[in-house]
């Protein structure tokens, strides 16, 4: 059972895996490096708990002792109890779901440990919008892909943002890096997946022409808001494909131009 600890200075250092976390250039460099992601919310820290993350501690206002209770009491981690403003002046922000958990990250598996067994996958490049990221992943959990690969300089799908964006979903999807740009993109072909880049560009086919469902093994390329894949990685592509505009309109977010490819992917629906 979790000891269950009161505590009421923010500065006490039993609290630091909170300390700063709007702070985004402090936690992409610290978190990693120190092993730890932070989970926000009921539903968020059982689904990372369920997927096996081990916990490190959890800080909770008093209304979600009772509702967490379950939890803590199989739990052998510390559980801080706070007053929302004692948690709002160590978070920077207010907790308003008001619990968070330090949780373990585990060793990620490299790509062509996922490549083997998936059929259907994404490729990100560039995409650092935190909540771009966690919506892409409660997609690809939603509609059926089987793993995610990020360029080098994508974000981290455990920075606090992205996970709750997900509602959890990145605990869900299993993922890798790519360690190189766009070089990496040849181990992908070269375990059988075709490398479709979604482009708004004119010279792409319609998902609908293209078919992706009807191919063995597909692998959809996703680019940054706004620029988009990058050259080199539409070179590197098998074929272009683009999802038909109307009224003028020249493109979708990100994250929702990714749904509406992962459907067409997965199931072969009209999406024109």
């Amino acid at each position: 059972m979790a000891d269950l600890i009161t505590v009421e200075d923010p500065d006490d250092p039993r609290l630091s895996d909170y300390t700063g976390l709007t702070d985004v250039e402090l936690r992409r460099k610290r978190e990693p490096a120190e092993g730890l992601f932070i989970a926000e919310g009921e539903k968020v820290i059982r689904r990372a708990k369920e997927a096996g993350y081990e916990m490190r501690s959890m800080l909770l206002s008093a209304k979600w002792i009772d509702v967490m209770r379950d939890v803590i009491d199989e739990l052998p981690a510390p559980v801080y109890a706070v007053s929302p403003e004692l948690a709002e002046r160590v978070t920077g922000y207010h907790v308003h779901r008001g619990a968070l958990a330090s949780m373990q990250r585990k060793p990620l598996p490299t790509a062509g440990e996922l490549l083997r067994s998936a059929r259907r996958v994404v490729i990100m490049e560039s995409v650092n919008d935190h909540t771009n990221i966690g919506a892409i992943f409660r997609s690809a959990a939603a509609l059926g892909m089987d793993a995610v690969l990020l360029s080098p300089d994508c974000a981290d799908p455990l920075y606090r943002r992205s996970v709750k964006v997900s509602m959890g979903a990145v605990f869900s999807v299993p993922y890798a890096r790519l360690e190189t740009w766009p070089r990496g993109l040849d181990a992908v072909r070269e375990a059988g997946f075709t490398l479709l880049a979604l482009t708004p560009d004119d010279k792409a086919r319609t998902l609908d022409e293209a078919a992706p469902h009807t191919m063995d093994r597909v692998a959809l390329m996703l680019g940054a808001e706004g620029d988009g894949l990058s050259t080199q990685a539409l070179v590197a592509a098998d074929e272009w494909v683009r999802i038909p505009m109307s009224h003028g309109v020249d493109s979708l977010n990100v994250g929702a131009a990714a749904a509406v490819a992962f459907y067409a992917v997965a199931t072969g629906r009209p999406t024109s």
